[in-house]
């Protein structure tokens, strides 16, 4: 009977260990984007650049004047670069809330978000971040593909 019941308190440890290490990977996740930002608030293209994997791809679904949807590939160097030249007012993306889905070392974010340039807002829209953790780096972002509409922000 003490048998069971030290197997019982071992298996107890192990699995709220487990359970700690699986809600801790959101809040890195969260940290990684959060950087990011932090970033392109701060004008500071290498604070962005940590939160990013060298082959990162950037992508935004838009559409036409016509109407037709289009997929506009973005440069991130270019993207970057752009962050850090200064403007006289803050670029400020807004994340209203995260949807993060884990499956080992490879994650996504759902992340809606209002933009605003200083204190006037621009747009809003969804992004969707894929995120690889990497053996030295942890979470890195390895794709961002965004949403971006004027209407319909709450604005």
């Amino acid at each position: 009977m003490k048998r069971y019941f030290i197997l019982l308190i071992l298996t107890l440890i192990f699995a709220s260990n487990q359970t700690f290490a699986q809600t801790d990977e959101p809040t890195a996740i969260k940290s990684t984007i959060n950087l990011l930002f932090e970033g392109m608030r701060k004008n500071d293209s290498t604070i962005a650049r940590k939160a990013i994997h060298p082959t990162c791809f950037l992508k935004s679904v838009g559409k036409t004047k016509e109407g037709i949807v289009k997929l506009q590939n973005d440069g991130v160097d270019a993207w970057l670069k752009s962050i850090a030249t200064p403007r006289g007012v803050m670029l400020d993306e807004r994340l209203l809330s995260y949807d993060i889905k884990i499956d080992g070392d490879l994650a996504i974010a759902w992340t809606p978000y209002k933009f605003y340039l200083g204190e006037k807002f621009n747009h809003c829209g969804v992004n969707v971040f894929t995120l690889m953790k990497t053996s030295d780096k942890g979470w890195q972002i390895i794709g961002i593909v965004d949403t971006r509409r004027k209407e319909g922000c709450g604005e």
